[in-house]
């Protein structure tokens, strides 16, 4: 392995979440009953004529834009041809010659080695839009093939990167960095289990030091990042033995087996010239005006890598914390409006997220931060309970409790302290009249803490918190301790 060398181009195909298809009016929803959502453009029937979306080209401008690619003042629509059941017209309306993206960048962070991280830059070569096709069903159907021609004409855009890439974890870390932006850019769904989301991957091998490309394979709809991982890790060392075995590598395209782990070859792999690319005649060449372009532009919400960085200079926080927070659109939002409602410090409200937050959540099985989760306990009641830590109403420890029970529904901040009666007590005298009882009711610990032993005073601390029941303000109790401790 340590002699040869990965060359890795990722294929992803995005679906763009648009209400209606590409190029017809017929739903895009998913889960629908059976070719309910094929209409005579989706089916290819005489005398229909495609228009396109515009608001799958707005999206194809929007990512263009967001990987600081050019966006063609004029793109052109192609006829890709093959024949396959899912496909009704027996050609597929892509682009080819004249994409509308082209020569993007996409940053990525590697994990170093050494608890760092490094920076690497990926190209992205295109993107073009292009129509979805249906779906073959082999399932429950004894001896034959269903077809359900729901998704055939959903928008695409096809992303394909720059053969960049030297490993399984950077093509990972490619993915998700992709993901997390067209879901930002609210373009896509990302949802990999529907297919909303999914890769073709290139792989080739050489030996280090070779400037020469190996012969590529292509392992078609991998749909989940550990998927991809495993199938690229497969692939290369499959290429590496056979080459190494005296055999040689040839062009072709493959599935991956998450049951086994392995790529297997399903055919011969196509070079564009098999697909008769030819402009499609029903459709005009698409002009987009600078006018367009930049009406877009304006509109491009803060980017990932952008919001991270103002999150660690803004609210102080570490690169770590900011990249978790920035994560997703909907948690930068929450943890944003968490700060403006309730004047907490910046980075308390980070830690009340990440960690009992998203820990709530995981527990919960919540997979996205939009859901039930966030409903449980929305921006204004995680603020509400902060305000009570930073005014010291309750402990530290006392707002775990109070968390627990609002996750539980009982209500939110204010109403459980009430009905709990879990009010901080910040009662100097109250506090001192709990030290003198430990202290008469510890004779032998306050004779050998008064000898030198320091470390007996955490038993003290959790002594006075155990008699005031976990109420009494830990700052002040920490203070009066050392005062009568002191003798």
């Amino acid at each position: 392995m340590t002699d040869w060398e990965a060359v890795i181009g990722l294929e992803v195909h995005c679906q763009l979440l648009t209400k209606s298809k590409i190029f017809s009016g017929a739903a895009t929803a998913y889960g629908a009953e059976p070719n309910t959502q094929a209409d005579g453009v989706t089916l290819g029937f005489p005398g229909v004529l495609p228009v396109l979306n515009g608001e799958a080209l707005r999206m194809a401008v929007t990512f263009g834009l967001a990987v600081g690619a050019q966006v063609a003042e004029r793109c052109v629509f192609a006829r890709k041809h093959y024949f396959y059941p899912d496909l009704p017209k027996g050609y597929q309306i892509s682009q080819y010659e004249l994409p509308i993206v082209a020569k993007g960048t996409l940053d990525i962070e590697l994990d170093d080695g050494h608890g760092g991280v490094t920076h690497k830059t990926i190209g992205i070569t295109r993107a073009h839009m292009e129509e979805d096709a249906g779906k073959s069903l082999h399932e429950n159907y004894s001896g034959a093939t269903g077809i359900d021609l729901n998704r055939a004409g959903t928008p695409l855009i096809e992303i394909v990167s720059e053969p960049d890439i030297r490993s399984a974890a950077e093509a990972v870390a490619y993915l998700k960095k992709l993901h997390q932006l067209v879901v930002y850019l609210g373009i896509c769904d990302g949802n990999m289990q529907e297919g909303s989301f999914r890769c073709d991957a290139n792989v080739s091998v050489r030996r280090k030091g070779e400037a020469k490309f190996g012969t590529r394979t292509e392992t078609k709809n991998v749909n989940s990042f550990r998927f991809v991982e495993k199938a690229i890790e497969y692939e290369i060392e499959r290429q590496i033995e056979v080459i190494e075995g005296g055999g040689r590598i040839i062009q072709e395209t493959r599935l991956f087996n998450p049951d086994t782990g392995e790529t297997k070859s399903m055919r011969v792999k196509e070079d564009a010239n098999d697909y008769r690319y030819f402009p499609d005649p029903d459709l005009l060449p698409v002009v987009c005006s600078a006018d367009y372009i930049e009406r877009i532009r304006e509109l491009l919400p803060e980017l990932p890598d952008t919001k991270k960085v103002r999150f660690q200079k803004n609210y102080g926080l570490a690169a770590y914390d900011a990249g978790v927070l920035t994560g997703s659109r909907e948690l930068a939002d929450y943890y944003e409006e968490v700060v403006k409602l309730s004047g907490a410090d910046a980075k308390l409200c980070a830690n009340w997220v990440i960690t009992d937050l998203l820990g709530a959540l995981n527990k919960l099985g919540k997979e996205k931060y939009v859901d039930s989760g966030f409903v449980t306990i929305p921006a204004s009641m995680l603020a509400g309970l902060l305000k009570r830590i930073a005014d010291k109403t309750i402990s530290g420890k006392i707002a775990k409790e109070v968390f627990e029970a609002m996750i539980a529904g009982e209500g939110d901040a204010d109403a459980i302290i009430k009905a709990k009666g879990l009010v901080q007590i910040t009662d100097e005298s109250a506090i001192i009249s709990a030290i003198d009882k430990v202290m008469a009711a510890s004779p032998g610990q306050l004779a050998e803490y008064r000898s030198g032993k320091d470390k007996l005073f955490g038993f003290f601390v959790g002594q006075v918190m155990k008699a005031t029941q976990g109420k009494a303000n830990p700052d002040a109790v920490n203070r009066l301790l050392k005062e009568k401790l002191a003798g």
